[in-house]
Order: structure tokens, then sequence, then C-alpha cells
């Protein structure tokens, strides 16, 4: 076990998502390409959690352990849920409850894949093909969850690209490329995701007409930060997205999830050692949701950002001996 905690060491594991009923969740992502890599079972709690992610022989962790991989979404399903007819999550995209975004995968031919999403029967908030931006899609999962699709191909056209026309999409080369949260102040929220928890900014988009930016984040780890600016083959990073004006307005609050009604409801960053990112963490004198000394689970502990978003911190089993 290490007994210092480098922020170089740490990893954005995975995005937890509340679902109505697992099964029909873990169908859908696994038609993603995804896989479960673990399932925890708390029958006394009433709860259970399921963790995916790409595991292919081209996925970037391929083989790690759960908690030394980076862009996992963890299911969580309370007991009953799919019984209930009158049982919705939150999805975070509706007022007045916006905040939590979208989660992203990246894929090979992104004209075949969303083609094959459309032929399974699931539903899209967006089209490939409409609007004015056709190199995006955004699916939506069984629970409402919107799924962004972007190309890991820097040049790609998307829907008016004829060098996709044609092709197959093979899921098992798809990736978790990132989560989006909306931020109040852009200021204050990078300079936690940079300081605090030691992530490093990839890129960012502005958009000044539309009145709003991107700041995509994230730990590069041995792969470094890329030269070009281009992430769409990347997994695993945060996007904040910042609405201009939002900073000056006292009243202004994004919903965090895990206040009524719920649905998102935390990131999680796994480091080196828990106990000495705590103790680095108090010294910056952050805001706990729970310490890792608190009970009932004395293995994680959860800070939350500027906004109220819960920040789960869990132990990477590589550095754990």
């Amino acid at each position: 076990m290490a007994t210092t905690t480098e922020t170089s060491n740490y990893k954005f594991n995975h995005s937890m998502l509340r679902v109505k009923d697992p099964r029909a969740s873990v169908k859908f992502y696994e038609f993603l390409g995804m896989s479960v890599l673990k399932q925890l079972q708390f029958p006394d709690a009433k709860f259970d959690l399921y963790f995916l992610g790409y595991d292919g022989p081209g996925a970037q962790s391929q083989g790690h352990s759960t908690f030394d991989r980076q862009g996992l979404i963890q299911l969580t399903h309370n007991y009953g849920t799919e019984d209930d007819p009158n049982y919705k999550v939150n999805n975070g995209n509706a007022e007045p409850h916006r905040g939590f975004g979208h989660v992203c995968i990246s894929v090979d031919h992104i004209q075949a894949a969303c083609q094959r999403i459309e032929d399974a029967g699931y539903r899209f908030q967006k089209k490939l093909t409409d609007g004015r931006m056709k190199h995006i899609a955004f699916a939506l999962d069984p629970d409402g969850y919107w799924v962004e699709i972007i190309s890991q191909r820097k040049d790609s056209q998307g829907a008016d690209d004829p060098a996709e026309q044609g092709k197959v999409s093979d899921p098992k080369t798809y990736r978790m490329n990132h989560t989006m949260i909306r931020v109040k102040d852009a200021e204050k929220s990078l300079k936690f995701y940079q300081e605090v928890l030691g992530m490093q900014l990839f890129r960012t988009v502005e958009q000044p007409a539309a009145k709003f930016n991107l700041y995509f984040l994230g730990y590069p780890g041995e792969r470094g930060l890329p030269e070009d600016k281009f992430t769409g083959d990347y997994e695993g990073l945060l996007e904040l997205t910042w609405n201009y004006g939002t900073e000056k307005d006292e009243n202004f609050k994004y919903h965090n999830g895990n206040s009524e009604p719920q649905g998102f409801g935390h990131i999680c960053v796994s480091v080196d050692n828990l106990d000495a990112a705590c103790s680095r963490l108090e010294s910056l004198n952050v805001n706990w949701k729970k310490r890792l000394t608190d009970a009932p689970k004395k293995d994680v502990a959860c800070l939350l950002d500027p906004d109220g978003y819960f920040v789960e911190l869990a132990q990477n089993e590589r550095f754990s001996g």
C-alpha cells in the first residue's frame, strides 16, 4: 500500500445512475458493448450495484480490476422500483431539476452505430440527421438518461460523411468517453477539479454565440494530453458545461441528483492511498458529505463539489498491495 498520495495516479473511475429496472438497463448498456465487471448485492439495505465498462481486446482498461479503470458506469437499483408504475428517475435535463446532462460513448463508425441502436428499437433524443449538429447523436437509455454518441475519428463528418456509408459497427471497440454535468461558476469548478482533485484540462470549447462553454477534464495517465486537442478516442473524461451568467445569479442552483426527484448519484475518483488522499483533502478544507471515518461504510469517502454534486473516493486495488 502506498503511504502517500499522488494525484497523477488518480482515475475518474465511474458515474453512478439510479435505474428502475436493472435487467432492462444492463441489457441496454451491454448492447452498447459494455460488460458487467462487478456486481455487489446488499439485500439487507435492499439495493444492488452493477459496474459496467468496456473490456474488449482494444479497451484501454482491459483486464484491470474494477477500481483500476476509467469510464465505468455504476447502475444502482433499489429493490421494488421495477414493479412501481409511478417510479421514474430524474434524467437531469428537464426544468426545474437540471444538473447532470449525459454520459457519452465514442464509436468506430457513427452512422452504423446509430442505425444499429435504432434498429434495436431504442429511442433517440436527437438522431444523427437531426438539426445542424450532424456529428453527434443522443440515444435514450431505458430510464430516459441521455447517451451521447460521438465518433472516434477526428475527421468524421457524421451524418454527412460519405466515408461512413456502408460500414459495420463493432461495439467491442466503443469507449465510455465522458460524463457531462452543468456547473454554475466555471472558474470555481475548474479550480476544484484541477487543484483539489488533480484533473487536467484536455480541451475547451467556447460557444459565445450560444452563450456557453464546455471544459473537458480528466487524468491523462501514461498516455498524456492530446497534442491536437482531439479527445474522441479517450475514456473517462468529465465535461463541465457552463452557461454564461449563471454565476451572477445568487438564487441559481443546479440539481445534484440526490435530492428528490433522484437520478444521477455521483462521480467516483479512485486513488492510490485512500487514507492519504483524504488527509490531503482535509488539509484543503474541502466540503465533506461523508468522511472516511463516518459510518456505516468506512471504505469510501464522499465530498461535495462547488455545485453540490457528490464526488466519491475509492481505493484503487492496484495500489493496495
